[in-house]
């Protein structure tokens, strides 16, 4: 009842996509500034909220996007600049204000969505989610999909330990390096739905 190879393939396709050990200083850097124990339910929160999305589309995801008239790359690209424009505040240091630490949820937007169900993990699921036709390939599926939330949510809920040490310069020179990690990230995913644009025209 239970498929090793499919499990592995759709396991190894998520990690690369969203990518624990690469969220762990945009994590910090969002989350600088709060409580350990709400920085820990914030990962919970975050890693809640992408199963959830995931799930939703793994489910449901082709008819979502269908009655919405939304193409994969729409997507990609709508994401792409929403994470930029958490990029840029990172970078500027807009996150130190108190407005941005205090009062906005981050697990939820960017942390949940679409950092961790982005575009390329909803399309990975749909897909994965499409060529299981059995029982047990289902199960593989899904257990590849739990597995890897619970690899993010014990990278992040551990990575508050990482603020311990490297203490309150180090959180501002990791919220910097952050901001220019996601900045990449999200130009590379502009990119690839404009590529996807223009090679279905």
């Amino acid at each position: 009842m239970f498929d090793v190879a499919v499990f592995g393939s759709l396991f190894l396709t998520l990690f690369v996509i969203m990518d624990p050990p690469g969220i762990t200083p945009i994590f910090l850097a969002l989350t600088a500034g709060r409580p350990a124990k709400v920085q820990r339910r914030m990962a919970f929160q975050a890693v809640c909220v992408a199963g959830g999305v995931i799930t939703v589309f793994g489910l449901l995801g082709h008819q979502i996007l269908n009655y919405l008239h939304v193409s994969v790359p729409a997507l990609m690209i709508a994401g792409g600049l929403l994470l930029l424009l958490i990029a840029l505040d990172l970078l500027t240091g807009k996150t130190d204000e108190p407005k941005q630490t205090k009062d906005v949820n981050v697990a939820l937007v960017p942390l949940g969505m679409p950092l961790l169900a982005g575009p390329g993990a909803i399309v990975s699921v749909i897909l994965a989610v499409q060529k299981a036709d059995s029982v047990t390939t289902q199960v593989s599926v899904w257990a590849a999909i739990l597995a890897i939330h619970v690899v993010l949510w014990l990278v992040m809920r551990y990575s508050l330990l990482i603020i311990r040490v490297i203490k309150d310069g180090g959180v501002v020179l990791v919220t910097r390096l952050a901001g220019m990690m996601l900045s990449a990230i999200a130009v590379q995913q502009i990119i690839n739905g404009v590529t996807q644009v223009i090679q279905g025209a």
